[in-house]
C-alpha cells in the first residue's frame, strides 16, 4: 500500500481505504505493505474501521515445525512456568533440542533462510538499508549523515551486553539537538522492528519514556550485523525479549532482567547462573541457556520459544 500514489496532498492510501470502506460496506478489503513504518503512518482514520493482524517472525517452535524437525503445540506462559519439567522431557525425548536452538538463534527467525542460505545475512543487511535509507526518510526529515550514524548505533547495540543507553550523549553524537526528536527516531526504529526498547513502566507516553535497555529486534539481526562479535549474554536476552514481547507486556524490573505482565520476574543466564539476585522476590524465575531440563523455578531458555 505504501507505493500507492497520492491523488493530491494529504490524500494517501489510507484515505482511499477509508472512502472505499464507507461507501461500499459489503466489500471485504485486505491490505498489506512491505514497509511496516508506512503502514503505521496512514493518515486516514482507519483505527475504527480495521482489524490489524501482525505476523511475527518465526518462534523457535515454528522454526522446528516449518523445517519438519518437530511439531508441538504452542504453550502459555503459565504452562511453561508450572509444567516445564514434564514438557521439556516430552520434547527432548524426540530431538536434540540444544543443537537446533543454536541454529535457530543464528538463522531461524525469518522464513526465507531456506531460499538461499549462503546469502541470508546479506539479505537481512539489504532490508536494514532499505528501512534506514528509504522507509524512514520518507516520513521524516532525517538526513544521510544521521542515517550513517544510526547504522553505527545498530552495530553498537548488536555487540554490547546489553545496550544501556546514555540518550543525551547519543543524541549529541548523532547531531540531534532535541532529545524528543531523538526519541522519535528511536520510535521509528522500533516500529520498523529493527530494535526493541525495554522501559521500566508500561504506563505513560512511550514517545518520551527513556528506555533502560535497547535490543536489536531478534538474534538473527545480531548475527547479520556483528557476525562473531556478539556475546552469549546479549543473544540470550535478545531471544527472551523477542519471544515474550510478542504476546506479553515486558518491562525492565527493579531486580532481575525482565518483568512480564508486571507479575513474573526473570533473570537470564548460562547454565551455572544462580538465583541470588532474585532473593526474596515473589514469582521469580531463572531462564537458563545450555540446559535441556530445568527444576523448580529454573527453566530452560529454549522453552520460551514455544509461546506462539
Amino acid at each position: 500500500m505504501h507505493k500507492y500514489p497520492a491523488k493530491f496532498v494529504g490524500h494517501d492510501w489510507s484515505a482511499e481505504l477509508k472512502n472505499i470502506y464507507d461507501q461500499i460496506p459489503e466489500l471485504k478489503i485486505v491490505y498489506s505493505g512491505s514497509s511496516i513504518i508506512q503502514l503505521y503512518k496512514g493518515n486516514g482514520d482507519l483505527s475504527r474501521r480495521k482489524t490489524t493482524y501482525k505476523l511475527n517472525g518465526l518462534s523457535f517452535r515454528e522454526y522446528l515445525a516449518i523445517n519438519e524437525i518437530f511439531d508441538y503445540q504452542a504453550l502459555t506462559i503459565d504452562e511453561i512456568l508450572t509444567k516445564h519439567v514434564d514438557i521439556s522431557n516430552q520434547i527432548i525425548a524426540n530431538i536434540k533440542i540444544l543443537a537446533h536452538f543454536q541454529k535457530y538463534l543464528q538463522f531461524g527467525y525469518y522464513p526465507y533462510y531456506n531460499e538461499n542460505p549462503e546469502h541470508y545475512y546479506q539479505r537481512i543487511k539489504n532490508i536494514i538499508n532499505l528501512i534506514l535509507e528509504i522507509d524512514i526518510p520518507s516520513i521524516t526529515d532525517i538526513g544521510f549523515e544521521t542515517i550513517s550514524k544510526i547504522k553505527k548505533l545498530l552495530a553498537a547495540i548488536s555487540s554490547t551486553v546489553p545496550y544501556s543507553p546514555n540518550l543525551t550523549k547519543l543524541s549529541t553524537d548523532l547531531n540531534i539537538a532535541d532529545l524528543r526528536t531523538f526519541y522519535k527516531y528511536l520510535g521509528f526504529l522500533e516500529n520498523s522492528e529493527l530494535i526493541s526498547l525495554l522501559r521500566t513502566s508500561a504506563k505513560g507516553n512511550k514517545v518520551i519514556q527513556k528506555p533502560e535497555k535497547i535490543f536489536l529486534n531478534n538474534t538473527n539481526l545480531i548475527h547479520a550485523i556483528s557476525q562473531s562479535d556478539a556475546s552469549a549474554g546479549l543473544i540470550r536476552e535478545t531471544f527472551f525479549n523477542n519471544q515474550l514481547s510478542y504476546l506479553h507486556q515486558i518491562n525492565y524490573p527493579k531486580a532481575g532482567d525482565f518483568i512480564v505482565e508486571n507479575l513474573y520476574t526473570f533473570e537470564i543466564g548460562g547454565k551455572n547462573k544462580d538465583s541470588k539476585q532474585l532473593k526474596d522476590i515473589q514469582n521469580s524465575y531463572l531462564a537458563l541457556d545450555n540446559i535441556e531440563i530445568g527444576f523448580g523455578n529454573t527453566i530452560p531458555l529454549w522453552l520460551f520459544g514455544f509461546l506462539y
